[in-house]
């Protein structure tokens, strides 16, 4: 199976699941500023909320794949929100990918709310996620 996994952070808390989903199954984790070269099975995709929504680079990332892919696996952080999903979810399909409905999500430190998060736990759950994932 062939897996790619891209990620956008402001602050280093989406990177720091990227990483830690990567390690768990041995691919290296890129930013959105890599595209994809091949087609891939699975392309798990990480992004953050700021301002109640998706970073543009994010919506741009995901216009411009040009390769195919089987599936997309959204991952994310947030301090307020519960998750990017939907939001993800509406990009991907416009684009005529499928979206997994399997999601990670954790909360993400912001100034003063959810300090330390994710924290060695949530990316203990990101690695087992990403495992159960491709199992």
């Amino acid at each position: 199976m062939k897996i790619a996994i891209r990620y956008y952070t402001k602050t280093g808390n989406t990177k720091k699941l990227a990483e830690a989903i990567g390690s768990a199954i041995n691919v290296e984790a890129k930013t959105i500023d890599e595209p994809l070269t091949e087609d891939v099975d699975l392309l798990f995709l990480g992004s953050a909320v700021y301002a109640a929504g998706i970073d543009k680079r994010v919506k741009e990332f995901i216009e411009s794949i040009n390769v195919n892919v089987g599936e997309v696996v959204n991952f994310s952080s947030a301090a307020l929100i519960e998750s990017t999903y939907k939001q993800v979810k509406k990009q991907v399909e416009a684009k005529g990918l499928k979206m997994s409905e399997n999601e990670f999500h954790c909360r993400g430190a912001f100034k003063f709310v959810h300090r330390g998060h994710p924290d060695e736990t949530d990316l203990k759950n990101a690695q087992e996620f990403a495992k159960k994932v491709i199992s």
